[in-house]
């Protein structure tokens, strides 16, 4: 039988589909293709007041790549509200995998030495696939957000795939569009280069919301 490997994967996200599992301890996995999906329009990314502020005091130091594997972790750690999670072990392997070879990517907020917040998720020709993204200290998962769009903003990528559409991620111009309407746009995404890097790592928060402004 064929190995499933990172080569596999990102072939199921050039075709619109995505791995899950049932549990935290099952090995098993299933590729999903949803027919609504959520996606988040780079030129109309919502930043509210209140977060602007935030983002600009700079509460916690924003690192990017410097602890993947950890922000995968703390993805699939249990919390209040969600006992269960569908990041197993087999697809931590895999976005490790996907990590080693540039295709994949953490954005994470520090406090101190203590990694509060972030998400990952893959990035592949001008798309991103947002995976997941916890917080342990408050708004730490909207600051990764917010960098994370001015950084795909910046190298050039055409589309933010959430996966699904959530009430939290609504407050941010989260739209969810068609199965037909999503694989024409994914198209045009991989057909154009896009750079993850080309802003800089010490990018500030203000300086994050300058890009995303002038987006919009």
């Amino acid at each position: 039988m064929k190995t499933f490997g990172a080569a596999e994967l990102l072939d199921c996200y050039a075709r619109g589909v995505f791995p899950m599992a049932d549990a935290r301890e099952d090995e098993a996995l299933f590729l999903i293709d949803p027919e609504r999906r959520g996606v988040i329009p780079l030129d109309g990314f919502h930043v509210s007041h209140r977060l602007a502020r935030t983002v600009r005091r700079e509460p916690y130091e924003v690192r990017i790549d410097t602890a993947f594997s950890e922000v995968v972790a703390a993805c699939a750690e249990a919390r209040p509200g969600r006992v269960e999670t569908w990041i197993n072990r087999p697809i931590e392997r895999l976005y490790a995998e996907l990590f080693a070879i540039g295709h994949a990517h953490s954005i994470e907020c520090w406090r101190g030495e203590d990694l509060v917040g972030g998400l990952y998720g893959v990035s592949l020709a001008g798309a991103f696939f947002g995976e997941s993204m916890f917080s342990t200290a408050t708004d730490a998962s909207k600051i990764a957000l917010v960098h994370l769009v001015a950084r795909l903003i910046a190298g050039g990528f055409l589309l933010l795939d959430t996966q699904f559409m959530t009430e939290h991620l609504a407050q941010f111009g989260t739209q969810e569009i068609s199965r037909a309407v999503y694989r024409r746009r994914l198209s045009r995404a991989l057909a154009v280069e896009a750079d993850f890097q080309r802003l800089p790592a010490a990018t500030t928060g203000a300086a994050a919301l300058q890009v995303i402004s002038q987006a919009s």
